[in-house]
C-alpha cells in the first residue's frame, strides 16, 4: 500500500488532493490586508493517517486565526519588501519582516555564485588606472592573491591590514583575505604614524597591503619610522618591537628593502596553495570575522569594530533589494565614497559580489569632477555619495556639460541630509529615484534606507524605515523605555546587522550593546505610525541652551532653506550664562555676500527664539574625515577658539 504525506504548497496531481487544499487555514497578514496560508493543507494517503492522534491534533492549527482583543499594533511586524502604506505603529518599536530570507553564505559563496551567472560581465572599473575587470577575471585574481597569502604564511583568522585610497588592488584583497579565512582590517588612508601604529597593534596584523605614498603621505617611510627593523630583515620575516605580530609589508607600486612586492605574493602560490584553499572553504562559516572596521574615534582612540560574512553579505542583500538591484537589467554603480569605510567596501565590492552589478570608482581620492566625468563616459545608473560631495558635484562650474542622463538613482548617507540638498539632486543632478541611508559601521552599515518610490516629503524629511529582518526601537536616553511614536529617544538597532563586537574590548563593547543585542546608536530620532524615521541629532551633539534642548539638525535644516545659503553646521559653544550657545557655521553660495544680521532676521518668526544662534560666522570650509564627513568636536574647538580671539 502507497503511503504518503504531502506538506508542500498546493499540489495538482489529484483532484481529491486540490478539493483538500480549498480548505487550508488562511489568516489576514497583519497591516497587508493579504491572505495568506497559515499552515499549508496536508494531504492524506490512507484512511488509517488521516484519522491518527498526531494529524487530529494539527487540525487544531488549521483554524482561522483572529488578533486577539487588547494585542497592541505595535506588537505586529511591519512587512518591509514594499514601503509602508498603513500607519499601524503606536509605540516607537518596529520589526521589519519580509518574505524574503537572509543568506547562510560567505563572501567567497556570493562571489562565486555571481561568477557562474555573468562571466563575461564587467564587474568593476579603475577609471584613473586604467584597469577593468569581468566576473570571471577577478574570481581568477581572487583566487591567486589568496592562494599566494597562504604560501607567506597566513593562516585563517590571522589580521592584513589594507591601507591605502580606491584601486583595485583593494577590492581584491578584500576578497582574497576572506576566502582565505584572513580577516580584513581597513585602515584609514589618511592616518599618520602614531595612529597606523595604534590600529595594527591593536587588532595584530600579521601582514599589511599599501602603495608607496598617496598624496603627502609616504606610507613606507611611516612603517620604517614604526619598524626600523624593516631595513634589515628579509621579505616576509619581520621581526619588530613596536608591532611584534608584524611580518610581513606588500607594497602595490614599487619595490622596497625588506619588503615584498604585489607581484610577489601574486606568483607564490602553487598548485599545493590552490588545493589548501580549496580545502580551507569546507572551514570557513558564515558567522567568522571577516572584516574589521575602525571607527572615527572622535573621542578617545579609535575602536576595530568586527564584522562576520554574515553581517556584510545580508546587509548589501537587502540594501541592494530596496535599491531594485535584483530586478534591474545591468546597474552600473559610480562609487567616489572610499573602500575603507563600509559604504564603499560593503555598498561597493559586497553589493557587486552579491547582485552582479558593475562597480565604477572614478578616482584614487575624491574628485567632483571626474564623478561627474565617469557617470558619463561609463553610462553609469547609480551614484553613492555623502552630503558633502553631491554638494560639491552640485557645485562643479561646468556641471550643465556634462550628460548625466543615464543616472536612474543613488544613496546619500553619511551624515545627515538636508532637504534643500536632496531636492537639488533630484533636480539639478536628474537623480530622480534618489534614497537617503542611515546606519553606523557597527550596523553593517544601512540599517534605515528610503525606498526610490518614496514622496519628495518622505525623501527630504526622513531616513526612510527599517531594512528587512531588523529591529528599531527609540528609548528614552533615561529609562531605556520605548517612547510613544513621534517622540524623540535614542534609536536602537537589534538583528543580523549587528557587529560581533570591538575588537579585543569588552568594555567600550559592553557600553554599546545591551545584554540581550540592541545597539545603542547614539543618534537621537523620531518614528511616525508607518515606521519612517527622523533623525534628530546626535547625543553628543545635543545642545542645551539655558535649559532648552537644542538640536543642530533642525537649526541646519531650515539654514538651508536660504538662497544664499550652500551649507550650513551648527554648534553649542561654551557660555557663561546660558551654559552654551548657538553657533552657525555657514558657507555661502559661490559670488554672495551676506550678514550675520540677515541670517539672523530670515529665522526670526520662523524657528522658536531660543534656536535662533547668538553667533553667526561665515566660513569656506570644514574639518572632514576622509570619508567627508563634518567633525563638529574639532569644529567647536575652532569656533569657540575664534570666538576667543
Amino acid at each position: 500500500m502507497r503511503r504518503c504525506v504531502s506538506v508542500a504548497g498546493p499540489i495538482t496531481t489529484a483532484s481529491s488532493v486540490l478539493e483538500t487544499n480549498k480548505l487550508s487555514a488562511q489568516v489576514l497578514c497583519p497591516g497587508r490586508g493579504q491572505l495568506h496560508t497559515m499552515i499549508p493543507t496536508v494531504a492524506f494517503c490512507t484512511p488509517t493517517m488521516r484519522n491518527c492522534a498526531f494529524f487530529r491534533g494539527l487540525k487544531l492549527f488549521q483554524r482561522p486565526w483572529t488578533r486577539q482583543p487588547g494585542l497592541p499594533a505595535a506588537t505586529r511586524g511591519l512587512h518591509v519588501d514594499g514601503p509602508p502604506i498603513v500607519p499601524t505603529l503606536t509605540t516607537s518599536y518596529v520589526h521589519g519582516t519580509s518574505s524574503t530570507s537572509l543568506l547562510h553564505m560567505t563572501v567567497a559563496e556570493s562571489l562565486q555564485r555571481s561568477v557562474e551567472r555573468w562571466p563575461d560581465r564587467e564587474a568593476m572599473a579603475f577609471l584613473q588606472d586604467g584597469v577593468r575587470k569581468t566576473f570571471a577575471q577577478f574570481q581568477q585574481d581572487v583566487d591567486q592573491a589568496a592562494a599566494g597569502l597562504l604560501a607567506l604564511g597566513m593562516k585563517k583568522g590571522d589580521r592584513l591590514g589594507m591601507w591605502g585610497p580606491n584601486t583595485y588592488e583593494w577590492v581584491l584583497f578584500q576578497f582574497a583575505t576572506a576566502k582565505a579565512g584572513i580577516i580584513l582590517v581597513a585602515v584609514n588612508p589618511a592616518y599618520q604614524v602614531q595612529e597606523v601604529e595604534f590600529a595594527l597593534r591593536k587588532v595584530g596584523c600579521k601582514a599589511i597591503v599599501c602603495p608607496m605614498q598617496f598624496k603627502t603621505l609616504n606610507y613606507c617611510n611611516m612603517l620604517r619610522k614604526i619598524c626600523p627593523e624593516i631595513e634589515t630583515c628579509s621579505p616576509g620575516d619581520i621581526k619588530s618591537s613596536r608591532l611584534p605580530d608584524l611580518r610581513s609589508v606588500i607594497v602595490l607600486d614599487s619595490r622596497q628593502p625588506g619588503m615584498l612586492h604585489f607581484e610577489d605574493v601574486m606568483q607564490a602560490g602553487g598548485s599545493q596553495h590552490m588545493q589548501q584553499l580549496q580545502d580551507l572553504q569546507k572551514k570557513i562559516s558564515f558567522d567568522d570575522p571577516i572584516n574589521i572596521q575602525f571607527t572615527s574615534g572622535t573621542t578617545g582612540a579609535p575602536k576595530g569594530a568586527t564584522l562576520s560574512h554574515h553581517n556584510i553579505i545580508n546587509n548589501s542583500y537587502f540594501t541592494g533589494r530596496r535599491l531594485g538591484y535584483h530586478w534591474r537589467p545591468h546597474t552600473r554603480v559610480c562609487v567616489p565614497v572610499p573602500l575603507y569605510h563600509c559604504f564603499g567596501s560593503v555598498g561597493g565590492g559586497i553589493c557587486m559580489a552579491v547582485h552582479g552589478i558593475s562597480i565604477v570608482f572614478p578616482s584614487r581620492g575624491y574628485d567632483g569632477k571626474a564623478n561627474l566625468a565617469a557617470i558619463e563616459s561609463e553610462r553609469c545608473t547609480f551614484i553613492y555619495g555623502t552630503p558633502t560631495m553631491y554638494v560639491d558635484m552640485l557645485n562643479q562650474p561646468d556641471l550643465v556639460k556634462y550628460d548625466l542622463s543615464s543616472v536612474e538613482g543613488g544613496i546619500m548617507a553619511g551624515s545627515p541630509c538636508p532637504q534643500e540638498l536632496v531636492k537639488k539632486v533630484a533636480s539639478n543632478l536628474g537623480v530622480k529615484e534618489i534614497t537617503i541611508g542611515y546606519g553606523t559601521t557597527e550596523n553593517s552599515p544601512v540599517t534605515f534606507l528610503s525606498s526610490p518610490l518614496d514622496n519628495v516629503e518622505r525623501k527630504t524629511e526622513t531616513i526612510g524605515y527599517i531594512t528587512n529582518h531588523l529591529e528599531a526601537k527609540i528609548v528614552d536616553p533615561t529609562t531605556g523605555m520605548v517612547v510613544p511614536v513621534g517622540t524623540s529617544g535614542e534609536i536602537m538597532i537589534r538583528g543580523y546587522c549587528v557587529m560581533l563586537e570591538y575588537w579585543d574590548d569588552k568594555a567600550k563593547t559592553d557600553e554599546c550593546i545591551t545584554k540581550d543585542r540592541w545597539y545603542k546608536t547614539g543618534d537621537i530620532g523620531r518614528m511616525d505610525a508607518y515606521g519612517y524615521c527622523r533623525i534628530d541629532g546626535r547625543i553628543k551633539d545635543l545642545i542645551i541652551r539655558g535649559g532648552e534642548n537644542v538640536y543642530p539638525a533642525e537649526i541646519e535644516q531650515f539654514l538651508h532653506t536660504h538662497p544664499k545659503v550652500k551649507e550650513a553646521q551648527v554648534v553649542g559653544v561654551k557660555d557663561e550664562r546660558m551654559g552654551e550657545e548657538i553657533c552657525a557655521c555657514i558657507k555661502l553660495v559661490d559670488g554672495a555676500d551676506c550678514t550675520a544680521e540677515e541670517i539672523k532676521a530670515y529665522c526670526k518668526g520662523q524657528i522658536s527664539h531660543f534656536k535662533i544662534p547668538r553667533y553667526i560666522l561665515f566660513v569656506t570650509s570644514y574639518p572632514l574625515t576622509i570619508t567627508g564627513k563634518i567633525q563638529k568636536n574639532k569644529l567647536r574647538e575652532q569656533v569657540e577658539k575664534q570666538l576667543k580671539e
